[in-house]
């Protein structure tokens, strides 16, 4: 089981560039940031750019793995994020991982001055989003015609460093996404069951094991081992607090790893923060037992 850091794009650049080393080495597998041009209670407060941030966090380390946890059509059109995400793998040295998602109804949804879509919209946008981002990321000339975007002899030179491209970490949870992540993923991400009134540990774990019996089954379908495809659980989304100690997290990992889980990514913790309220020295004390 590989384990990973989620860290906020919202401190001053120092201490971004001191907490991501640090984390490197303590030997965590990867290290990912939200892409959001704002987030939930930090709409006022300081928050980063991701594509810069995880750039000069690739500036300032040489092992761990970056990524965003996750990107959306919310903001983002995929040629402009593919020139991007191909640039990153090269500043990166390869070490890039892009997670993509729908997309939600809060402030990325309308910051540009659209309507938020519905969810049989985001769903069908999403679709095509992974389609064009997956041709963009492996072809060097790319052309696509559908009902959200369209693009024209998009140029991809000199190609991404990973082959052949970047990896993608599709979030899914219904028939459809995980449909995508059969077909373009090379990780599946999960946070659990979205809008599930029973937020204890062993309901989302129920809900998740689902989720990939049906993933099982699309793998099935497009003819795909489902070992092919790493699986990514991301903490926090449930009553349950795996970071309370090191016997916590070692029992929540221990949990989703028989459910064949090869990732699990906690938000690191932060003094002050109403939510991730844990002591920070459980992540030194997590890589000391389990890294």
């Amino acid at each position: 089981m590989r384990i990973g850091v989620l860290l906020l794009p919202a401190d001053p650049w120092p201490e971004t560039v001191a907490r991501a080393r640090h984390i490197e080495e303590l030997g965590y597998a990867h290290l990912w940031t939200y892409d959001h041009l704002s987030w939930r209670r930090y709409r006022d407060e300081p928050w980063h750019a991701t594509v810069p941030w995880l750039t000069g966090v690739a500036a300032a380390t040489s092992r761990i793995r970056l990524g965003t946890m996750v990107t959306s059509p919310n903001f983002r059109h995929p040629v402009t994020l593919a020139k991007d995400v191909m640039t990153l793998d090269h500043i990166s040295g390869g070490r890039v991982t892009i997670g993509v998602g729908a997309g939600g109804t809060g402030f990325d949804a309308t910051v540009l001055g659209n309507v938020a879509p519905t969810a049989r919209e985001r769903t069908a946008r999403f679709a095509e989003f992974v389609e064009v981002l997956d041709g963009l990321l492996s072809s060097s000339q790319y052309n696509f015609r559908g009902r959200f975007y369209g693009v024209d002899e998009a140029r991809m030179i000199p190609g991404c460093v990973q082959r052949p491209r970047v990896p993608l970490a599709i979030a899914a949870t219904g028939p459809r996404g995980l449909a995508l992540a059969a077909r373009y993923g090379d990780a599946w991400v999960t946070t659990g069951e979205p809008n599930a009134t029973d937020r204890s540990g062993a309901a989302i774990e129920a809900a998740v094991r689902r989720q990939g019996e049906r993933l099982d089954e699309q793998c099935a379908a497009a003819g795909r081992d489902p070992a092919s495809l790493q699986r990514i659980i991301v903490t926090g989304d449930t009553d349950e607090r795996p970071l309370a100690s090191v016997g916590a997290f070692e029992d929540f990992v221990g949990r989703y790893e028989r459910l064949g889980f090869t990732d699990v990514v906690f938000h690191d913790p932060r003094p002050g923060d109403p939510v991730l309220t844990e002591d920070p020295a459980v992540v030194d004390a997590i890589a000391a037992k389990l890294l």
